[in-house]
C-alpha cells in the first residue's frame, strides 16, 4: 500500500528531520531546522510529506520562483526506497506545479549520490550540462 502525501504540518517536523538524517541530507552549513522555518514561510503549501501506517517515510520541499521549479529535501526511508513512493512525491510536485503554470523543474543532486541521479533520470530528469554555483551568505 502506498503512502499519503499530505502538507507538512509543525507536528512532524521531529519526524522529517530524523528521516533526511537517515537520507544523509543534513550537512553541516545547514540546520534543518532553520530550512523548515523558511520554507514554512515562504511557499508553506509546497512542502509535503509521505506518511504510511502514522510514520512519515518521505519527504519534498518545492519551490517556484515564477520561472522555475526546484525540488528540494526529497528523501524516502531508505527501507521504503524502490516502491514508488519517491515517484509519488514527485509526481505531486510535478502537479502542483504545474498548476502554478510551471514549465521546468530543476533538482540538484550531489556527485556523491550517484543513486539519486540514477532515480531522477529514471523518472525522465536530464542532465542539462551546466555548472551549479553557490555563494553561502551565512
Amino acid at each position: 500500500m502506498s503512502p499519503e502525501i499530505i502538507r507538512y504540518d509543525p507536528i512532524y517536523q521531529k519526524a522529517v528531520i530524523d528521516l533526511w538524517r537517515k537520507c544523509d541530507l543534513v550537512v553541516p552549513q545547514n540546520d534543518p531546522g532553520e530550512d523548515i522555518q523558511r520554507k514554512l514561510a515562504f511557499q508553506p503549501e509546497l512542502f509535503f510529506i509521505a506518511v504510511k501506517d502514522g510514520q512519515v517515510v518521505g519527504s519534498i520541499m518545492v519551490g517556484y520562483d515564477g520561472h522555475r521549479g526546484w525540488l528540494n529535501y526529497v528523501a524516502v526511508l531508505p527501507a521504503y526506497q524502490k516502491r514508488g513512493f519517491g515517484k509519488k512525491l514527485i509526481d505531486k510536485a510535478i502537479d502542483e506545479l504545474g498548476k502554478l503554470g510551471c514549465l521546468k523543474v530543476n533538482v540538484q543532486v550531489r556527485r556523491s549520490n550517484p543513486s539519486a541521479v540514477g532515480f531522477y533520470e529514471h523518472l525522465g530528469f536530464k542532465n542539462d550540462n551546466v555548472v551549479g554555483l553557490g555563494l553561502r551568505l551565512k
